[in-house]
């Protein structure tokens, strides 16, 4: 059997994990639907006009069917699982589901813009490469579409106008803080603040806040809410973010080296003063290199800490209601490290 189709029996063996509890599958069946209705919506939103001419018209393009696999899917149905832990209502569910994925479209596109890539979320048909137009339409888009979420779900008593205003104010609002901490890395940073620092600022504004954006709605609306349980919940996927991003920062060490961008790794490093960083620092990198190779002591540390935080996470959602067995939450935090492409480091585990 060859390296990668071993990988990707692998991969799917790690995402059977996550399809073993039902609330789980019910909440990715719901998710899916919640995607589903968004690129209809933007289907609709993004049309030229008669009168452009055939060679420069823009339209929303095939979607491919990857984007409704659970691998693509696992963060928005953790967030989607947490509504049904919150036993939130079935139309107020689906609201927000369709609002995390519009959060995922305007999170993406504007990391696509700074970083120079192109992850793709919303597959566009335009002329030319158009890198950067291409995410410029899928944010301007995203935005009328939750225009017509909000408008609709008044129109169908979900919600009142008033809750309505507060969705669209604050779904900005919820993102400033984590566009702040973007805005100070471009360019790179100066010194690097020390690991503690990392953890409990930088990466809570750079990740961890993202993964509360999804109880934008239950705060600002549910009036019913289980306090105490909203707030466990909130801190167990914080924990999961935190993990996921202790495990970016292991395979885009190169890269943030490079541009000097925040690192948990990096930090760690620069407070040990390790002779290795002026190496690299002497050396020509590939930005795809995986320098954690070359560190395997402060790597193994790093990557045993992001999964104590998944394990952590995946026990308090466990206690909540999730409905897997404790041994099913500790292989599906091992089974990050397959997914976000670290499946060399599952010694870690």
């Amino acid at each position: 059997m060859t390296q990668s189709a071993t990988r990707c029996r692998d991969v799917t063996s790690w995402l059977d994990l996550w399809q073993t509890g039902r609330t789980l599958k019910r909440s990715f069946k719901e998710q899916m639907g919640c995607i589903r209705e968004v690129y209809q919506l933007l289907d609709e939103t993004i049309q030229s006009p008669d009168h452009a001419p055939a060679d420069y018209r823009v339209a929303l393009g095939a979607i491919p069917k990857q984007f409704y696999t659970l691998r693509k899917n696992i963060f928005s149905t953790l967030f989607h699982t947490s509504y049904h832990l919150l036993d939130l209502p079935l139309e107020r569910r689906l609201l927000y589901g369709k609002l995390n994925h519009l959060f995922r479209i305007w999170v993406t596109s504007a990391d696509n813009l700074l970083d120079k890539e192109d992850k793709q979320v919303v597959p566009l048909a335009m002329p030319g490469r158009s890198e950067v137009m291409r995410q410029v339409v899928a944010i301007m888009a995203a935005d009328r579409v939750l225009k017509k979420l909000l408008d609709e779900a008044v129109s169908g008593g979900v919600i009142d106008a008033g809750q309505a205003r507060q969705l669209a104010e604050s779904s900005l609002q919820v993102l400033l803080p984590s566009a702040a901490l973007e805005a100070s890395e471009e360019g790179g940073i100066g010194a690097r603040p020390d690991p503690a620092h990392m953890l409990s600022t930088i990466h809570v504004l750079k990740t961890g806040i993202l993964f509360h954006v999804p109880f934008l709605g239950p705060d600002l609306i549910e009036p019913n809410i289980d306090r105490r349980r909203l707030a466990d919940l909130k801190e167990a996927l914080l924990k999961f973010g935190l993990g996921c991003q202790l495990l970016d920062d292991l395979r885009d060490l190169a890269k943030d080296f490079i541009e000097r961008r925040h690192n948990y790794l990096l930090s760690v490093l620069e407070q040990q003063q390790h002779p290795i960083l002026q190496v690299w620092q002497n050396r020509s990198l590939d930005s795809d290199a995986r320098l954690y190779k070359e560190v395997p002591e402060a790597t193994l540390t790093t990557a045993r800490l992001a999964l104590q935080y998944l394990k952590d996470s995946l026990a308090a959602l466990t206690q909540l209601g999730l409905g897997i067995q404790p041994l099913s939450a500790d292989r599906m935090a091992c089974s990050m490290l397959t997914i976000l492409d670290l499946e060399d480091l599952r010694h870690a585990c």
